[in-house]
């Protein structure tokens, strides 16, 4: 259980915090973002919008993977550390745990839409239609029985698959699509061809190659290796339909329409979480927040959906913004619903 705040802060996290708020953030008056490489197109849109209709400096926006972001946002309080981060999954608890220990306790959870994880090849390679079972036979790390996997080509996997060499280009560890592609694909799949654990690691004998956080560069290789697949969000296979197509899962193409109704088995919540203890000292946070949750952004015709963003149905988007106005800070309780 996560103690209060008064109980957690040491004496040194607690100045910070004051002087923070009281005037240390004129150091820094642009908003600094961090985390996913699927949010960050998203969050970068919002942040030229930002800049344009308020006049303020226009926020910084790393994409540095969504766990490589939640360790920077759970630094801890102060113009030295991360105003928000987002996020291709929940954060975990354990990473919330690590907030509190910095005296980062009052953290806004906000779902601004949905993606969905992706397996794409180049447009001239062959079609894929593959089952999840099939996703873990390639590429988990080990078979349902322990042994180490030993495919080495898809037809190996399932006869009604190309007679061609696995090889899967992928986000790292630090990547919140990876973490998706494990728990929606991996472990399903692993107990559909019999396996009774959690199995959600990846191979670690060259089958699975970590291309790095940007999405961009996984199509970029792609285009040039028809031979090879890749793991990227969905809003990335919009954009370079010309380069890439994406495999059908469980015989479910990957679409706006599918990711948002959840038939696609691989669909996924895209969030941002906002430090709390920031808003009122760093200038412009609230407005950014109230910019990406308005309907020119975030509805069904906002200028993220031309971005790729699947939009949250209405009621949903409305529930975030009131979420927000009430400065609902996130709990560990909340993470088990």
């Amino acid at each position: 259980m996560l103690r209060t705040r008064s109980a957690i802060l040491p004496a040194a996290l607690m100045a910070a915090a004051v002087a923070l708020v009281s005037g240390e953030a004129a150091a820094r008056d642009q908003i600094r973002i961090v985390g996913s490489s699927t949010v960050f197109p998203f969050t970068t849109a919002v942040a030229e919008q930002f800049g344009k209709i308020t006049g303020r400096p226009t926020p910084v926006v790393e994409s540095t993977g969504s766990g490589g972001g939640l360790k920077l946002f759970c630094g801890g309080v102060g113009a030295d550390f991360p105003d928000v981060a987002n996020s291709s999954r929940r954060i975990k608890a354990s990473e919330l745990e690590t907030c509190a220990a910095n005296g980062v306790v009052s953290i806004r959870e906000i779902m601004v839409g949905y993606d969905g994880v992706v397996i794409a090849n180049a447009v001239s390679g062959p079609d894929f239609d593959l089952s999840l079972q099939d996703l873990y036979l390639a590429v988990g790390k080990n078979r349902p029985d322990g042994a180490p996997n030993p495919a080495k080509t898809w037809s190996e996997v399932n006869p009604s698959l190309p007679a061609a060499r696995i090889e899967v280009l992928g986000p790292p560890p630090t990547s919140g699509t990876r973490d998706s592609f494990a728990e929606l694909g991996l472990e399903p799949g692993c107990h559909a061809a019999g396996g009774k654990e959690a199995c959600t690691e990846i191979r670690e004998d060259g089958v699975w190659i970590d291309a790095g956080e940007n999405d961009n560069v996984i199509v970029q290789k792609l285009s040039a290796n028809p031979g090879a697949v890749g793991v990227f969000g969905f809003s990335y296979l919009e954009e370079n339909g010309d380069k890439v197509k994406g495999a059908t899962i469980a015989g479910v193409a990957p679409s706006a329409e599918a990711i948002a109704g959840g038939e696609y088995p691989l669909a996924r919540s895209l969030y941002i979480y906002v430090k709390g203890e920031h808003i009122g000292a760093v200038p412009g946070l609230d407005e950014f927040v109230q910019e990406y949750l308005s309907d020119s952004a975030s509805g069904e015709e906002g200028y993220l959906a031309d971005k790729g963003l699947i939009a949250l149905p209405a009621d949903q988007l409305a529930a975030q913004r009131a979420a927000v106005g009430a400065g609902k800070a996130l709990t560990a309780a909340d993470l088990q619903h």
